[in-house]
């Protein structure tokens, strides 16, 4: 699956959907950015079953406010609605992989009883989980 775009009208149904979500916020003058846009592509091609989305940060800036980014690229990885991973800076592509790898191989019905005993709600995508 090549990635999609997201915007304020389509991220949060996205992001709370079923299964692996990974989102690169970005922007078009960012040098790392830019560096970092073909391991994001490459990964989208190899991991047909996770939806790999990108947030044009200068376009979507109310977006990038409400996400709480504040430096770029970041990475957000969701599944099953539920924030695990939110870090600034490009991954090489092997962290990449190591990261969809752990996502992937996570016990989520653990994650989502943890979620609940700290008093998060499942899809509630403004605290970080992780």
């Amino acid at each position: 699956m090549a990635t999609m775009e997201l915007n304020a009208s389509n991220f949060g149904d996205t992001v709370v959907a079923d299964g692996v979500t990974i989102v690169d916020f970005w922007a078009g003058w960012c040098g790392p950015c830019m560096q970092f846009a073909p391991v994001f592509e490459a990964a989208s091609e190899k991991h047909t079953n996770i939806r790999f989305a990108k947030v044009d940060t200068e376009a979507e800036q109310q977006l990038a406010g409400e996400a709480g980014i504040t430096s770029i690229p970041t990475l957000m990885v969701f599944r099953d609605g539920i924030l695990l991973f939110n870090q600034a800076g490009a991954l090489p592509a092997p962290a990449l992989e190591e990261l969809i790898q752990a996502v992937s191989d996570l016990d989520m019905e653990a994650i989502r009883k943890e979620v609940e005993a700290q008093g998060g709600e499942l899809g509630d995508v403004s605290e970080p989980q992780a």
